[in-house]
């Protein structure tokens, strides 16, 4: 069963999404999953790995960001002077926001004992700050006070991402002058052959935020808190190298680290959704086992 829902946002925006629930029980544990650039809910692999973990007795959340473009239809990028305005600090304070209404059963479901966050490409860099920030603000959450870290009550009860960034702002500073200059630049989407704009925005929100926007600097705090954390990367991603997610693993030495031999950046899946191959397979199982190992056990 699919229950959707809103989210109204204080500008007039709205985050919009979906819960799975597994049909003929009430699920103790949520996975909460995190589209990334240029990406959407609804994309390729997403529906069909929310399923796959729906059937393992997991809420299954899946939302798309405010200002991601994506229109009314859930599927086509119409909103081009929405994903002109979105920034990074937007997507951690949105992924905070339904982390939120999650543990507060506003989302049709009953608050659960333990979440889970499954983050893919932007998408896991943005959950890798937003678990961070939720451990440190949850009750017990203080790293001053658990000197030793695993406080056990704070943040996350699992993490996984996918593909995931190590860093943002790796723009050169020859792009960073034209987009100065001209308040936006755009980046195609080899899919529709669109040109979506990025605004100025997004260039001025890094630049003041950098502390907080720092994903390895995130990695490295998270491993002061419980959150068991799974790093999945396929060696021949051409988006995101390799060697990011060893760079994450780096940063949280407790972070169990998976390469996918010959996998790209979406593990041999595409849009429209074609059907699951190995690789993404082999992703699937992993991520399955651990959200059963971390979030199936009694509260």
């Amino acid at each position: 069963m699919s229950i959707p829902f809103t989210i109204a946002l204080d500008d007039g925006e709205v985050i919009r999404g979906e819960v799975r629930v597994p049909a003929g029980t009430t699920p103790v544990s949520a996975v909460v999953v995190v589209h990334g650039f240029k990406g959407f809910r609804r994309w390729g692999f997403f529906p069909h790995s929310c399923d796959a973990l729906a059937s393992d007795g997991h809420a299954v959340v899946s939302f798309d960001f405010s200002l991601n473009g994506i229109g009314p239809d859930g599927e086509s990028f119409t909103r081009l002077e929405a994903f002109e305005r979105n920034t990074l600090s937007r997507e951690v304070n949105e992924l905070l926001r339904v982390l939120h209404e999650v543990r507060s059963g506003n989302l049709g479901l009953e608050p659960p004992r333990r979440i889970g966050v499954l983050g893919h490409s932007r998408g896991g860099g943005i959950a890798v700050l937003a678990s961070r920030e939720d451990a440190v603000r949850r009750p017990g959450g203080d790293a001053a006070l658990h000197p030793g870290g695993h406080s056990g009550q704070a943040g996350p009860d699992a993490l996984v991402t996918w593909a995931a960034v190590a860093r943002f702002g790796t723009w050169s500073e020859e792009l960073k002058a034209e987009w100065r200059r001209n308040g936006r630049i755009h980046v195609p989407n080899s899919r529709t052959g669109q040109q979506l704009p990025l605004g100025r925005g997004l260039l001025d929100d890094f630049e003041t935020n950098r502390e907080r926007l720092d994903v390895e600097g995130a990695a490295r705090e998270l491993a002061n808190f419980d959150v068991p954390w799974l790093i999945v990367h396929g060696e021949d991603d051409p988006t995101v190298s390799e060697a990011d997610a060893r760079q994450l693993a780096g940063a949280h030495p407790g972070a169990t680290l998976e390469l996918v031999p010959g996998a790209g950046h979406t593990f041999g899946a595409r849009h429209p959704f074609e059907g699951s191959g190995p690789e993404l397979d082999r992703v699937l199982d992993s991520t399955r086992r651990h959200f059963r190992r971390h979030l199936s056990r009694d509260g």
